[in-house]
C-alpha cells in the first residue's frame, strides 16, 4: 500500500470552484438568520461569545498540537489533524445546536463570528502549530503556504456571503424570510451530495486508509466536544449557552478544510481522508450528543437587554 503522505486524492480546479461556491451559499442562508441587534446583544453579554471563539481557536489547536506530540501519527495526517482545529465551527452546527436543546442563536452568532476571525485565525493557527512540529514543518515548507491567500479564499468563500445575508435581512426581512429555509435546506443537502460523490470517485484510496485515520478522527472529536464543554464550564455560562458553545466547538467546517487541501496542498493523501473523515463523524456524534443532550430538558435564562 503506498505511503498516504505520498497519496493525492482525484479533484480537480472545476470541483474545487463548485466546493467554493455550495460553501458560499450555505454560508449565506446562515447569514439570513442574523440582524444588527444580535452583535448589539452581544455586546451587553459578550462572554458566551468570546468563550466560545477562544474555545475554537486557542484550546483545540493547542490540544489538537499535544495529541499530534503523543500519537505522533504520519506527517499529512499530523497537518490534517491540524488544519482541522484551525478552522472555524461548521455550518450544521446550528442545526445541531437547535436539535439539543441549547442556544441556536448563540450558535449562529458564534458561527458568524469565528467565521470573520477564521480569515486571520485560521492560516495563523495552521502556520504556527504546524510549523512547531517537524515533519508537518516539512509538508509547510513544501508547499509555500502563502497566508494572504488562505485569508482572501475565506473572506470571499465565508465573510462576504455572511454580510450579504445579513443585509438582506436587515433591509429586506420579507426576502430573507422567503429564502431562508429553503436555501438552508438545498444549500446543504447539495453540499452533503457533493461530498459523497467526491468520496466515491476516490472510494478505493479512502477505503484504504481510512482505517489508519478513523481512531484519530474520532478521538480528536470528542477531544474538541469535552474542550468545548469543560471551557464552558470553568467560564461559568449557562447550560442553555454551554450545550451551543460545545457543539460549536466539536462541529468544524471540514467542506472549508477540503477546500484548503486542494487548493494550497493539492489533495494530500493524509489531510484529505481526515477532513472527510471528519466531516462525516463530526455529523454522527453531533446528532448522537443532540440526541442525548435533548431527553434533559434546561431552562431558557431570561436576556436582558438594555
Amino acid at each position: 500500500m503506498t505511503d498516504v503522505d505520498l497519496v493525492v486524492l482525484n479533484f480537480n480546479a472545476d470541483h474545487l470552484t463548485l466546493l467554493n461556491g455550495i460553501l458560499a451559499v450555505v454560508m449565506f442562508s446562515i447569514a439570513l438568520d442574523l440582524a444588527p441587534a444580535d452583535f448589539k446583544r452581544l455586546m451587553f453579554a459578550p462572554k458566551p461569545v468570546v468563550t466560545g471563539l477562544c474555545s475554537q481557536f486557542l484550546v483545540l489547536p493547542s490540544l489538537t498540537f499535544l495529541l499530534v506530540l503523543l500519537v505522533q501519527p504520519r506527517p499529512s495526517i499530523a497537518l490534517g489533524l491540524i488544519l482541522i482545529a484551525a478552522c472555524p465551527g461548521g455550518n450544521i452546527s446550528n442545526f445541531i445546536t437547535h436539535r439539543a436543546g441549547g442556544n441556536a442563536a448563540l450558535s449562529v452568532s458564534m458561527t458568524a463570528f469565528a467565521t470573520v476571525g477564521a480569515i486571520v485565525a485560521t492560516p495563523f493557527n495552521i502556520a504556527f502549530w504546524g510549523s512547531l512540529y517537524g515533519p508537518t514543518r516539512a509538508i509547510l515548507q513544501e508547499t509555500h503556504i502563502d497566508k494572504v491567500s488562505v485569508a482572501i479564499t475565506v473572506s470571499f468563500m465565508l465573510a462576504l456571503p455572511l454580510i450579504l445575508g445579513i443585509f438582506i435581512n436587515q433591509f429586506r426581512p420579507k426576502l430573507a424570510s422567503l429564502l431562508r429555509q429553503p436555501l438552508r435546506i438545498v444549500s446543504m443537502g447539495i453540499f452533503v451530495g457533493f461530498v459523497v460523490v467526491a468520496v466515491l470517485a476516490n472510494w478505493s484510496l479512502f477505503l484504504a486508509y481510512v482505517g489508519t485515520v478513523a481512531v484519530l478522527v474520532v478521538f480528536h472529536n470528542g477531544l474538541a466536544l469535552g474542550a468545548g464543554y469543560l471551557l464552558a464550564t470553568v467560564a461559568g455560562v449557562s447550560a442553555y449557552d454551554r450545550r451551543a458553545i460545545t457543539i460549536e466547538t466539536g462541529i468544524q467546517n471540514s467542506g472549508l478544510g477540503l477546500v484548503l487541501i486542494f487548493g494550497f496542498f493539492g489533495g494530500l493523501g493524509g489531510m484529505t481522508v481526515v477532513a472527510a473523515g471528519w466531516g462525516i463523524w463530526h455529523a454522527i456524534s453531533g446528532l448522537a450528543l443532540a440526541s442525548f443532550m435533548a431527553r434533559k430538558a434546561i431552562k431558557k435564562p431570561v436576556e436582558v437587554i438594555p
